[in-house]
């Protein structure tokens, strides 16, 4: 008689951006003990700020990374993980997508450095990272970013200094940078978050999906948003349109000047966009702009 292996189901998803927020399981591909590196950063907050899930270190030359076992790869993990948080050289980013979708991994965070805005060998890879992706049906955050949190859970899947409180803001942001600020502000003032993100160069996941998406989400009230670039212009003034009409959008946007449009274009390796023509966009889909954080 025929043995047959039971299939394993794989776990239902309500929403393709759900693993970002509310994965069950996270692994870390580059988690390391090095002093002061992003990889032992981000894995101590995620082991540090119990999210109600597993964390698995991914390096193949640890056996162990802070008193938990670690696996060689991502397919050696024994668990089914809902997201991948990769810390690995630009070089070998889109393998490591390949490699996680051979393993049934939904959704990555991108936390390395190094593509588009670095020039056109950035760039080339940032298109193979993304290739990698929509092969094995993958969402992507970032690459270029600070990473996620979800205060109301506990998940903290940065390389912040601190975790953000609890409340029902939802804040987005392309600049990791700006993130900690607005972390640091944050905590002094006693302001609470529903969702903290910084999505880098969105070579993926853009403003209409997390904007869709937290519009759906009945623990954020308002969302705010630091634009670098607009990105898929068509998608975020669709979903900025009908979500406005229920929650308040204020967006922070960068690029006012001539000076200040470069900066923000060398960091997401995109164009800011006119700066009247952006104006315009957002009072027609009702999304309030401001110059500073102080005046939201």
């Amino acid at each position: 008689m025929l043995s047959v292996e039971p299939v394993k189901k794989k776990r239902p998803i309500r929403n393709r951006l759900d693993p970002f927020f509310h994965p069950r399981s996270v692994a870390v591909i580059g988690a390391t003990e090095a002093p002061g590196s992003v990889g032992r950063t981000l894995f101590w907050n995620l082991i540090g700020n119990p999210f109600g899930g597993a964390v698995y270190p991914v390096n193949p030359k640890r056996g162990s990374v802070l008193g938990v076992k670690a696996y060689p790869s991502i397919g050696a993990v024994p668990d089914e993980v809902d997201l991948a948080v990769i810390i690995t050289p630009a070089r070998t980013v889109a393998g490591v997508v390949a490699e996680c979708g051979e393993a049934g991994v939904p959704a990555a965070v991108i936390i390395s450095a190094g593509f588009k805005e670095a020039g056109p060998a950035g760039l080339a890879m940032e298109r193979e990272v993304w290739e990698a992706a929509r092969h094995a049906n993958m969402r992507l955050i970032g690459p270029n970013c600070l990473g996620i949190m979800n205060p109301l859970t506990g998940l903290n899947a940065t390389f912040a200094n601190a975790m953000a409180r609890p409340g029902n803001v939802a804040f987005i942001s392309q600049s990791g940078a700006l993130c900690s600020a607005v972390l640091d502000w944050s905590l002094q003032e006693a302001v609470g978050f529903s969702a903290f993100a910084s999505i880098g160069s969105m070579v993926d996941v853009g403003w209409g999906d997390m904007i869709d998406y937290l519009g759906d989400d009945p623990r954020t009230h308002s969302i705010v948003i630091y634009m670098e670039s607009i990105g898929d212009a068509r998608s975020f003034l669709s979903a900025a349109r009908e979500v406005a009409l229920s929650k308040p959008i204020i967006v922070i946007k960068a690029g006012r000047t001539e000076a200040a449009a470069h900066a923000a274009a060398s960091h997401t390796g995109a164009l800011a966009g006119s700066d009247a023509v952006v104006d315009a966009a957002f009072r027609r889909c009702g999304v309030l702009r401001v110059d500073q954080i102080a005046d939201i």
